[in-house]
């Protein structure tokens, strides 16, 4: 077991106001961006070596937990499940050479089962301490709900509405959140440090840690209110010569972002000798020449590639795999050469570590009946999966829920209903996951697909922003992000069209009749979507608004409605060539 440096003390940031805060956690990061966390290097499993020799530095990297304490894959024998992920790390860290660090490339929270979100994600973080997580880089799904309560992820301290849920109190993380290109516009200060540099034999490396630029705009825009994301490949850059004036010549960045690798023929899936798509694809061959490996995320794919003499990783998502990367740091040039990476599968063929399935069964216990409780009944398995149009029967289910809950008098006059697909997090089985007879859908199962918490909003649009609505599925995405919507509406758009002219304006109904482009209509979605989320900033421009219901209960009151649920039609978006 690696043994951990000694804390500073840390802050209760609950009782403290949003400003101080901030404030607080912007001098940290001025102090932390030169801390040097272990002189005698962290993790050392040994007491030294000969002068030419160079010294072994193993990382352990995982990427996207998104707190699955006890999720699992039936993938590769059955893999997954924190308490599974422990015991193969901490075996992983045994046959190590020399040293070891343990890290993660964000989101680490949010979007995460009933098991941590019940909690605010404590169990999360408490696990993390558990299996020795050094460093988490921020992500986008740790701004979920908002900065302070982030900041109370580090810190500690008990939550300001729901209190002390699980009866023990709740310290922080003993790792450290880094966010090098995360800025807190009243400070100029990063919230989190931007880098920590660990020694290993006299040899400091620097782990450089941030999200993706476009955070913003795939979190609630209130969630990162006063606070600026900068451009990544500017940040690293800029960090690089003052990493250099402190003696740092091995460089590893964290980074919240991602692409898929493109396997050369009869490679594995690990494998990216065609390259990398995406956003890593642009920015890892702009990064300063001194950055050695980059440990990526948020795209939540598997490759292990190098981009010039840049090692490139990424390990899957929910703790599926992780990547365990060999190094050699020389004592005379400081520099770093990959000996061997891996991704490795966390089977759940190990024992189960003691320690992490005394967690789980705590929070299993206390979160068990919200969670085995039965609302409804399904005919089948209710998919997210999208057919060519872009529509998926869950999503038509999910719009309907929410038109449902907003329609009647008093209550938002709603006639149509959208929901991002990026909200819908898993599918709804028929199988059994409390105990409920087949087919019966429990409280737990609806949570995950919606456990963001997002209020429903109604406001008036006018016929022709519901045009630019639909046509802001493609204006301004990396990818497009079809809407789903309601019973009743009902459009057609083009493959072959370019961006801005996708939906053809004579094919938007309601009921069957033409939208009007200067009639009003009286519209339904979530409060991410309704503050301009994934870019669809005609939104923002709605008026007369309306909150409403969460978007959890809804989808609830719909089950208990309508059970059994049959998949929806999957017939109200059509898409031409």
């Amino acid at each position: 077991m690696k043994v951990r440096p000694q804390r500073t003390a840390r802050t209760a940031a609950c009782t403290i106001a949003v400003a101080a805060l901030l404030a607080l956690a912007a001098s940290t990061a001025s102090a932390g961006g030169n801390r040097n966390d272990d002189e005698n290097g962290h993790g050392a499993k040994g007491q030294g070596s000969l002068v030419t020799r160079p010294v072994d530095l193993q990382i352990l990297a995982i990427n996207d937990f998104h707190g699955a304490l006890n999720t699992s894959s039936t993938g590769f024998g059955g893999t997954g499940g924190v308490q599974y992920l422990a015991t193969n790390l901490r075996n992983s860290e045994a046959a190590a050479a020399g040293h070891s660090v343990t890290v993660s490339a964000g989101d680490l929270i949010g979007a995460t089962p009933l098991i941590s979100a019940l909690f605010h994600d404590e169990p999360t973080i408490e696990a993390a301490n558990m299996f020795g997580l050094d460093i988490n880089a921020v992500g986008n799904h740790e701004f979920d709900e908002g900065a302070v309560e982030l900041l109370r992820m580090q810190y500690g301290g008990t939550h300001p509405v729901d209190g002390d849920r699980d009866g023990d109190g709740f310290a922080g993380a003993e790792f450290q959140f880094l966010a090098a290109n995360v800025v807190v516009d009243d400070t100029g200060e990063t919230i989190f440090p931007p880098y920590q540099i660990n020694v290993y034999d006299d040899i400091k490396v620097a782990f450089i840690g941030m999200t993706l630029e476009g955070t913003p705009n795939i979190v609630t825009p209130s969630g990162v209110a006063g606070l600026t994301f900068n451009d990544e490949v500017e940040t690293v850059n800029q960090l690089v010569p003052h990493l250099q004036a402190q003696g740092v010549s091995s460089i590893v960045v964290l980074i919240h972002e991602g692409a898929s690798g493109t396997p050369g023929p009869g490679t594995n899936e690990d494998n990216c000798a065609n390259g990398l798509n995406g956003a890593l694809g642009t920015i890892v061959p702009a990064l300063d020449p001194e950055v050695d490996v980059v440990i990526a995320g948020h795209t939540n794919h598997e490759f292990i590639c190098f981009v010039g003499d840049t090692l490139v990783t990424m390990a899957d998502n929910n703790g599926r795999l992780y990547t365990d990367i060999d190094l050699q740091l020389n004592r005379v040039t400081k520099d770093i050469t990959v000996v061997a990476v891996d991704n490795v599968r966390n089977l759940r063929t190990v024992a189960p570590a003691s320690d992490l399935q005394a967690l789980i069964n705590k929070y299993d216990a206390i979160s068990a009946p919200f969670a085995n409780r039965v609302i409804g009944s399904a005919t089948t398995v209710l998919s997210r999966g999208q057919n060519a149009a872009g529509e998926s029967s869950l999503g038509d289910i999910i719009a309907d829920s929410q038109l449902l809950a907003t329609a009647s008098t008093g209550f938002g006059n709603a006639v149509i209903a959208f929901m991002n697909p990026g909200g819908i997090r898993s599918d709804i089985t028929t199988a059994s996951t409390g105990g409920e007879p087949i087919g019966d859908v429990t409280y737990g199962e609806v949570f995950s697909v919606q456990p963001f918490g997002n209020s429903l909003v109604t406001m008036t649009l006018t016929g022709t922003q519901i045009d630019t609505l639909l046509e802001q599925q493609w204006v301004g995405q990396v990818s497009p992000r079809i809407l789903q919507v309601s019973s009743g509406l009902a459009y057609t758009w083009s493959l072959s069209a370019p961006n801005g002219s996708k939906v053809d304006p004579a094919t938007i109904t309601l009921n069957g009749i033409l939208i009007d482009p200067a009639a009003s209509y009286r519209v339904t979605v979530n409060s991410f979507l309704a503050d301009g989320g994934d870019n669809f900033f005609v939104l923002i421009q709605g008026t007369n608004r309306l909150g409403g219901a969460i978007d959890l209960d809804a989808l609830e009151a719909y089950f208990v409605a309508n059970s059994p649920v049959p998949p929806g039609p999957q017939n109200r978006i059509t898409v031409v060539s």
